[in-house]
This record gives structure tokens, C-alpha cells and sequence, in this order.
């Protein structure tokens, strides 16, 4: 079965990563510049669009006038090195790559599609390391993401330290899960940790913070099995239409 809406490749060189990042864009049928669309980022983005079903679910839920007008953009990485390097808090490019997000996706997206041109209208979506960043950056600049998705984030101590020194979290909306089997997870460098108990005392510091938040603790590991049966509730948290 065909998709209805479309997918289009862009290219951003970008100066701070020094090299051609692609961002994949899926629009809505009856897509028109006409209207005004929020954006759903996506770290990630070739996982999120295959094993995720993005463009599936953005057809299902447009269809059904279940979500916003919503554009989903998808920027992936070129190996698990490389992901590390760009997502993880202390990787070597993760402070360029979110110069990247910051200074030459948000431009470029808002020079190219019909966005709201607000923090509200962009969504920063991420699974594990990704969620990670995705927490991270939009705390940092809220003006300029204002709702996060996380699935599975990974958190340690410096990033809990980092969350905690930001001094108002209010104008953002956070969607979190965590799954309950995930208490041995492999990461990139061969560790073995805990991801549950982490991301409880996340949990436990941003329930008492001034913000929209919205947890759940999944039924599941550390995979996509557990995160793609999720996401469609993530996506109706964040872009339902309101009544």
C-alpha cells in the first residue's frame, strides 16, 4: 500500500559537524504551504521512520484528524560511533551537532516549510542516547523546542545535574517512558547498565517541576518492540488536536 503523504530528501552541509547531513521530511496529504505545520524532529530518523512507522502512523492519525498538521523530519547517523559522538553527553560532536540543530536545521526548516516558528511548534523526539539529547537541547533552549518525546532515555548523573540547574523547565512539554525489563542494557562502548532505576529519579525531580509531563513505565526492553508500539500515544500527547 502506497503512502499518502510524501517524503522528500534535503541537505543541510553543515559547517559546525563539517559534513552533508540529510534530513528526511515526510508531509501530510493534502500537504499546502498554506497552512501552518508543527514539526516532529526525529534523532534517529531512518530507525524512526522503518521501525517506528512515522510516515505509517502520520497517515493513520491525519487520516483520522487525530493530530495537528504535522511534518515529520527524520536526521539519522552514519554508524554507532558516530551516534555516540553526536547524542551522548560527553561525545566529541555532540556540542557541534546540537549547534547543528540549533543553528542550521531550525533556520533552514523554517526557511523551507510552513512552521509556527515558535518553541511550541517543534518537537525534539529521540530514543535512548537520543532521548538524551533530546532532553537535553530543549532544555538548554526551550524557546526553540518546546515538547519532547524521550523513549528509553539514557541518563546518568551528569545529565540529572544538568536537568536540575536549569532554572525554569515551564514552558516545556515532555512525553517519557521507560520500560520495565530494561535493568541490563549493553551500551555502544560494552557496559552493562541499569536504565529503570535512572530514569526513575528523572521521573521523581521533573514531577515536581512547574511543566507538562507525561510518564509510563512500558511493558518492555530496551528495543524497538517496545518503543514502536508506544508511539502513537507519544504522538497523540504531543500534536493531538485540541478540543
Amino acid at each position: 500500500m502506497g503512502r499518502k503523504g510524501n517524503m522528500e530528501d534535503y541537505t543541510i552541509s553543515s559547517r559546525y559537524l563539517d559534513e552533508d547531513m540529510t534530513l528526511k521530511v515526510y508531509t501530510p496529504e493534502n500537504y499546502s504551504p498554506l497552512y501552518k505545520y508543527h514539526f516532529c524532529i526525529m534523532q534517529d530518523g531512518n530507525d524512526y521512520f522503518q521501525m517506528g512507522r512515522a510516515a505509517t502512523l502520520s497517515d493513520v492519525l491525519h487520516g483520522d484528524q487525530e493530530i495537528e498538521n504535522t511534518i515529520f523530519i527524520g536526521i539519522h547517523y552514519n554508524d554507532k560511533y558516530d551516534r555516540r559522538e553526536k547524542y551522548h553527553p560527553d561525545g566529541e560532536k555532540q556540542g557541534d551537532y546540537v549547534n547543528f540543530l540549533v543553528r542550521e536545521v531550525v533556520p533552514f526548516l523554517d526557511e523551507t516549510l510552513p512552521g509556527y516558528s515558535v518553541g511550541r511548534g517543534r518537537t525534539l523526539v529521540g530514543d535512548s542516547l537520543a532521548g538524551t539529547l533530546a532532553l537535553m537541547t530543549a532544555a538548554r533552549f526551550p524557546n526553540i523546542f518546546g515538547n519532547v518525546i524521550m523513549q528509553s532515555p539514557y541518563i546518568n548523573k551528569d545529565v540529572l545535574d544538568y536537568v536540575q540547574s536549569i532554572s525554569d523547565l515551564s514552558s516545556l512539554t515532555i512525553y517519557h517512558t521507560i520500560g520495565n525489563q530494561e535493568t541490563e542494557v549493553e551500551t555502544t562502548d560494552g557496559q552493562v547498565k541499569d536504565f529503570v532505576g535512572p530514569n526513575y529519579e528523572l521521573h521523581d525531580y521533573l514531577i515536581t517541576q512547574p511543566l507538562s509531563y507525561e510518564f509510563h513505565e512500558l511493558d518492555g526492553n530496551h528495543t524497538w518492540g517496545t518503543w514502536q508500539k508506544d508511539f502513537k500515544r507519544a504522538l497523540l500527547s504531543i500534536f493531538s488536536k485540541e478540543e
